[in-house]
C-alpha cells in the first residue's frame, strides 16, 4: 500500500484563530482544547461544504449521505477504508470529515495492475484530487481493491469498511467471496461494513438479473456472514419504492448513468422520460459487525 503523509492546515487555521483571541493574560490556567476538538466538524456541515463538486450535490436527494453515513455510525476519528470510491462522490465528504477529527481515509481503489489505459487515467485523476489537496483532505492512503490485490491494510486496522454500489461487479467477476474476507480481515473486532447497493425485489430469480446491476438482499447478506460479519441493522434510507429493477438497460437505464442503448453510443429515439421520473434506482442499506470476539479479543 502507498501512503501519502499530508498536512492538514484545518487545524493550523483553528489555532492560529484561537491565538488571536480571548485574554491577553498568558499565565491562564484555563485548560486549552486539544486541536482535534477544535478542528472536529458535523456530518451535516462536510455534506453542506461548497469545496464539493456542484454537479455531486445534486445528487445528494437520492444517496442521502448524512443519513447513510450516520447510520454506519461514521465518527471523526476512526480510520475508514473506502472500496472502489470511484471519481470521489463520497470521498468528497468522507475525507475532510475525517481529516477535521483526526481520523485517517485510506482509499481502496481500483487495482493499477492490469488496468486499462482508461483506468489509469481515472486511478490517476482520484489520487491527484485528493492526495494533492492537503489543507482540504488531509493524510489520505491510497491502497487497491480488485480480484487478484493483496491486503486493503494492515489486518484489524480499520473501524470501519464502506463501499457503495459496488457488490454486482464483484459478483459478475466472480470475486465477491474474495470481497467480504478483505473487508473482515481489515477490520478491528467490532469494526463495521456499510454496504449500499441496487437493491433486487426478494421474489426475482438472481441468476436471471445478474447483467442487470441488482443483487437480493439475502444474498448481500449471505456473502457478508460467509465472511464472518454479523447483520447489526438494516436501512430505507436510500429505499426508492418506484424502481421496478427491471429497465432494457438495467440500472444504467436510471439517472445518473441514463443509458439508452446497449453500447456506449446513445439512442436519440429513446424515450427517457418515465425512468428519469423514477430517479435512482432502490437501495439496500445494510450495517454488518465484525465480531467483538473475533480474532481471540475479548467480549467488550
Amino acid at each position: 500500500m502507498k501512503r501519502i503523509s499530508l498536512i492538514s492546515a484545518l487545524s493550523t487555521l483553528v489555532l492560529v484563530a484561537a491565538c488571536g483571541g480571548g485574554s491577553d493574560d498568558t499565565n491562564s490556567s484555563e485548560p486549552v482544547a486539544a486541536p482535534e476538538a477544535q478542528t472536529a466538524m458535523t456530518l451535516e456541515a462536510a455534506v453542506a461544504a461548497q469545496t464539493r463538486d456542484r454537479e455531486n450535490r445534486q445528487r445528494d436527494p437520492y444517496r442521502n449521505p448524512a443519513e447513510t453515513l450516520s447510520f454506519f455510525g461514521l465518527e471523526p476519528d476512526m480510520t475508514v477504508v473506502e472500496i472502489w470510491p470511484g471519481g470521489g462522490w463520497y470521498a468528497e465528504i468522507i475525507a475532510p470529515y475525517l481529516a477535521a477529527g483526526g481520523g485517517t481515509y485510506i482509499a481502496a481503489g481500483f487495482d493499477p495492475n492490469g488496468a486499462s489505459e482508461r483506468g489509469l487515467a481515472r486511478i490517476a485523476a482520484f489520487n491527484d484530487k485528493f492526495t494533492g489537496n492537503p489543507e482540504l483532505y488531509g493524510d489520505v492512503e491510497i491502497s487497491a481493491f480488485s480480484a487478484r490485490s493483496g491486503p486493503l491494510a494492515s489486518a484489524g486496522s480499520a473501524d470501519m469498511v464502506l463501499t457503495f454500489r459496488n457488490v454486482h461487479n464483484w459478483m459478475s467477476g466472480d470475486y465477491a467471496d474474495k470481497a467480504f474476507t478483505d473487508f473482515y480481515d481489515v477490520l478491528k473486532p467490532g469494526g463495521v461494513l456499510g454496504v449500499v447497493e441496487h437493491r433486487l425485489p426478494a421474489d426475482r430469480d438472481q441468476e436471471a438479473a445478474s447483467a442487470s446491476g441488482y443483487v437480493r438482499e439475502d444474498v448481500v447478506i449471505s456473502f457478508a456472514e460467509a465472511a464472518g460479519f454479523e447483520l447489526v441493522g438494516k436501512s430505507e434510507i436510500n429505499a426508492n419504492p418506484a424502481d421496478t429493477a427491471d429497465h432494457p438497460f438495467g440500472v444504467w437505464t436510471l439517472p445518473p448513468v441514463r443509458r439508452t442503448s446497449a453500447t456506449r453510443d446513445p439512442d436519440p429515439e429513446f424515450d427517457r422520460a418515465p425512468y428519469d421520473a423514477i430517479g435512482e434506482s432502490d437501495r439496500m442499506t445494510l450495517k454488518f459487525r465484525k465480531p467483538l470476539t473475533a480474532d481471540g479479543a475479548l467480549l467488550e
